[in-house]
């Protein structure tokens, strides 16, 4: 192999490195935010054609447009859900949740068509009126360049990998 074949080898390499480790800070942030109920911050996040999309726990396969889901949120949708979590009359997260998010196994492919598909696996551990509660699932990502160079969200999906929700059978936080 040429000295030049080797150049641009390590160059991708490299590339790809610090591409994988952007699109992970971005994700250990995101976490951050929702931890502690920044929601207006997370918000900021999405691109204003953004989907969200949260499948139920007996379809976790399913197209969000073809079977029921427990979210499927446009930007206005999403807008509206973090007006309404953050209100005092939102009695089921009044007071507010305390989670902890833990992020892991961060792939990300690069489509080379200006956006970059990213997945992870997630924990998040939800304590409310003396109840711990356990979601564990994969986060989907497509995540665009923002004009100033950062990243944002295009589309995010959460896939529980819960069979039923329980204890209260309904999700009130972000997940």
């Amino acid at each position: 192999m040429s000295a030049a074949s080797l150049a641009g080898a390590a160059s991708a390499l490299v590339g790809a490195m610090l591409v994988q480790r952007e699109v992970e800070a971005f994700l250990y942030r995101e976490a951050e935010l929702l931890d502690d109920w920044r929601l207006e911050e997370w918000l900021d996040l999405f691109t204003e054609d953004c989907r969200y999309d949260v499948p139920a726990p007996d379809r976790p396969r399913g197209a969000a447009n073809q079977t029921f889901s427990l979210i499927h949120d446009g930007r206005t949708m999403l807008e509206q859900r973090v007006i309404r979590l953050k209100k005092p009359t939102a009695h089921a997260e009044f007071p507010h949740s305390r989670t902890r998010r833990m992020i892991t196994n961060v792939r990300v492919e690069d489509s080379g068509s200006g956006w970059l598909d990213a997945k992870a696996n997630f924990a998040i551990h939800r304590y409310r009126n003396w109840t711990h509660v356990l979601f564990v699932g994969e986060y989907s990502y497509r995540l665009v360049r923002a004009e100033g160079g950062g990243l944002k969200i295009s589309y995010r999906r959460a896939t529980l990998d819960l069979e039923a929700l329980n204890p209260e059978g309904k999700v009130s936080i972000i997940i």
